[in-house]
């Protein structure tokens, strides 16, 4: 429930915005030409923000010239009366600047505001532009001398400026993760756990059908267990994805992802191992001096264009590794078929290679890696949660279309091939 003040700060803006479309009137601002010699002394960035700031106290001036009159002269219709000055401030460039401003009072001897002020004093741009600039690497300690632009400007102290981030963090990740899902088209959905700091960062991904990348949702857990990506592939299904779309699931190994998929999705989901996750994991249990040649062979037959042609070479590496190391050999055999998903259904080359890993998921935690790196302290409550989805909103922004994104129709005609005679399970069951 909104409190009495920003009722009449929103009501306040309301009737500026009234005043400006409807009456329409004219601010004209007078400056002397040696005056703007002498702020031109310090640059044309000086003149424009003290020329701003002038034009900010002239709209406020016919404000209130507006709701008390002329000043000394009778007006019975008047609708408040002033009542002395104050310093007050705007959010310019991220700061705060001092500015005066005229109090006034109604009628009913109540303090009436000025929705000019209220607009020029807003909060919004101050924690998007302080989001914006930490996101760029600047840290709180360097913030004000770098952003400082006024010499009487304040509100940019270490402590300030962590407290708009944080707000702003806040606004960001909620965005994110209320965001509705239901107009994405999407013939992909990557679904990743990464680890960040002593956390497990769960990561949703969507590639649409015309080859745009979407951050979908994350989740914080200690590992990658049912109950937490349960809960992520609910929260898809109340913001409107509909998994009984034909679709196809790029995954790690973990099994929770694995069944979650199937409980949500069903027969509609083809799901596609990570191939980087597979290679991984089968050279993590061999020597040194083994890992270049199995390598080479796994990436052969991963990069062969027929899934006859790719299944056979698994087949016959699976048979050297028994005798090498059947360790390697269980973990290459564990899942290999759905390794090779998109060798089944004969995705083109280029597509394939970006549609076989996660890799775009990883590539995103680079850029969130690249955004905390000025953060010394984690501590306990959202703290992980914010920087985590700042940084994927930052990646997002700089993402590209999947490489072989002309191919996907191919991709699409595929898999409703593949169902075509199949029942899909149309259920979207709730964990």
């Amino acid at each position: 429930m909104q409190k009495r003040y920003q009722i009449d700060r929103q009501r306040a803006v309301q009737q500026f915005r009234r005043l400006a479309t409807e009456v329409n009137p004219t601010v004209q601002m007078m400056l002397p030409m040696a005056g703007i010699v002498g702020l031109l002394q310090e640059g044309v960035g000086h003149l424009l923000r003290e020329a701003g700031l002038q034009l900010m106290m002239l709209v406020m001036e016919e404000e209130t010239r507006h709701l008390a009159g002329q000043r000394h002269q009778p007006n019975p219709g008047r609708q408040a009366h002033r009542w002395g000055k104050e310093q007050g401030f705007c959010v310019v460039d991220g700061q705060k600047v001092p500015i005066p401003r005229t109090r006034l009072r109604s009628k009913q001897n109540r303090e009436v505001r000025l929705g000019s002020y209220e607009m020029f004093q807003r909060n919004g741009p101050l924690e998007a532009s302080v989001w914006d600039k930490m996101m760029r690497g600047l840290s709180t300690r360097n913030y004000e001398p770098v952003v400082r632009e006024f010499a009487n400007a304040y509100g940019i102290e270490k402590s300030a400026v962590s407290e708009n981030f944080i707000e702003a963090s806040r606004d960001k990740l909620k965005q994110l993760m209320e965001r509705p899902l239901g107009e994405l088209r999407l013939c992909a959905v990557l679904i990743d756990g990464t680890p960040f700091r002593d956390r497990q960062m769960i990561a949703a991904l969507g590639i649409g059908r015309d080859g745009r990348k979407t951050v979908l949702g994350l989740r914080e857990g200690a590992t990658e267990n049912a109950t937490v990506v349960g809960a992520l592939l609910s929260d898809l299904v109340e913001r409107g994805l509909d998994f009984s779309t034909p679709r196809l699931y790029i995954l790690d190994g973990a099994k929770a992802l694995h069944a979650a998929v199937r409980r949500h999705a069903g027969e509609a989901a083809f799901v596609q191992r990570c191939q980087v996750h597979k290679k991984r994991n089968v050279l993590g249990h061999l020597p040194e001096e083994h890992k270049p040649a199995v390598k080479r062979k796994l990436q052969a037959a991963y990069a062969m264009a027929e899934y006859d042609d790719a299944k056979r070479a698994l087949e016959r590496l699976h048979r050297e590794l028994m005798d090498l190391n059947p360790s390697a050999a269980r973990s290459l055999e564990e899942g290999m078929e759905e390794t090779l998903t998109v060798h089944k259904l004969r995705v083109p080359d280029q597509l394939r290679r970006s549609l076989a890993s996660t890799n775009v998921i990883e590539s995103a935690f680079s850029v969130v890696e690249t955004a905390c790196r000025n953060v010394k302290r984690w501590r306990d409550g959202d703290q992980i949660e914010r920087w985590v989805g700042s940084g994927l909103l930052v990646a997002e922004r700089q993402f590209r279309k999947v490489i072989g994104y002309r191919q996907i129709p191919m991709l699409l005609s595929s898999m409703a091939n593949a169902v075509s005679n199949k029942p899909i399970a149309k259920g979207t069951a709730v964990a």
